[in-house]
């Protein structure tokens, strides 16, 4: 292990004297995209091996990424990058295959659906074909699965279901011997995403429920109730996860305790969002500043209505970033002074200097960024 950190040092070295870059592997990615996309080095290259129609705002990436990809566990997210209009761009998604695809045949999937506006989702339906590259990052997350095997009860929603899918597939895989069920929230019953991949583990899986529930099929809407939650034996004891909107999880989050679940029993992940959940204690501070992009000899006032990703944007600079919600830490980087407010908890950050995410930090005061 020595011998290999003391090499990746005097590789970043050697790098930064003739490239003034950290990654001297990734100099000659251009050249090596033309001659065969699965050499670059600067990601991990990834083969759109096919493409499956879910639904019709839905489809199932299988990707073949190069075999020095490191891997995932059940329910966790990863970053791809695609180049749209000559611009690198990446977004996080969440695996839905599990852990054991990816070891026997070398292949994985992300089930990606089309939103309205979506710049990366939307190309990525449009324009992706089989035998097209993609980029793709290393796995992260801690939506996973409890050790030693537990009772679980899955709320999901939509595209939500995209993580629990990974979950499932494993359990199966695996012979998870504990009871399961999914609480599985769609629109109508055009809207199942995965049908037929959720009626074979139903099938063959004899741990797992299945309850799939069509919000606005009828003229009623129908969301998650007393009832749907009663119907699911032995509650209490459930470890609980949940993926969806955030009115579903809201309401899950509401109504569970209720039940006597626990809140540390309680796991929530976000699939989607424009920008994440503001904190209520938020309205308790005094936010904005002056913001210094330092990196860039920019200034830009503040009224604290805007993360420090979108002040960036606003201001003419492109950031890296990825989920835009606090998952991905992409665009984490150095602020040298002041302090920031994190809108997910309502914590300020110490007045020094640290790392922050820019996407869900608010400046508290003039704020000084190596940006």
């Amino acid at each position: 292990m020595l011998a290999k950190n003391t090499q990746t040092k005097a590789l970043h070295w050697l790098g930064k004297q003739l490239f003034n870059r950290n990654d001297p592997a990734a100099f000659f990615d251009p050249l090596l995209e033309k001659l065969d996309p699965m050499l670059v080095q600067g990601h991990t290259p990834a083969r759109v091996e096919q493409i499956i129609q879910e639904t019709s705002d839905t489809r199932t990436f299988v990707l073949k990424p190069a075999k020095r990809w490191s891997g995932f566990q059940a329910g966790q997210h990863v970053n791809i990058c695609v180049g749209t209009d000559g611009i690198q761009r990446s977004r996080t998604f969440s695996l839905s295959s599990s852990p054991e695809l990816w070891t026997q045949q070398g292949v994985v999937t992300l089930t990606i659906k089309r939103l309205p506006g979506g710049l990366v989702t939307n190309w990525l339906h449009d324009n992706l074909s089989c035998g097209a590259v993609i980029g793709l990052g290393d796995a992260f997350g801690d939506f996973l699965l409890p050790e030693p095997p537990q009772p679980v009860l899955f709320i999901a929603g939509g595209s939500g279901i995209t993580p629990v899918l990974s979950h499932l597939e494993t359990m199966a895989a695996r012979d998870f011997r504990a009871p399961v069920s999914l609480l599985y929230f769609v629109r109508t019953y055009q809207d199942i995403i995965a049908a037929k991949r959720l009626k074979t583990l139903e099938n063959c899986y004899s741990a797992l429920t299945v309850n799939i529930i069509a919000t606005h099929q009828n003229n009623e809407p129908r969301y998650l109730n007393n009832q749907d939650l009663e119907s699911v034996p032995g509650l209490k004891a459930r470890q609980v996860f949940l993926c969806g909107p955030m009115g579903l999880m809201d309401l899950a989050n509401e109504l569970l305790p209720q039940h006597g679940v626990r809140k540390a029993d309680i796991q929530s992940t976000f699939f989607s969002a424009a920008t994440p959940p503001v904190n209520p204690d938020l309205a308790n501070q005094t936010l904005g500043g002056e913001v210094r992009f330092a990196k860039s000899s920019l200034e830009a006032s503040s009224e604290g209505d805007a993360s420090l990703l979108e002040i960036a944007e606003a201001s003419g600079l492109a950031p890296r970033h990825g989920c835009r919600m606090g998952i991905c830490h992409q665009c984490s980087c150095r602020k040298t002074s002041g302090t920031v407010i994190n809108r997910l908890t309502g914590q300020a950050s110490e007045p020094g200097e640290e790392n922050v995410q820019l996407c869900i930090s608010i400046p508290h005061g003039p704020v000084s960024i190596d940006v």
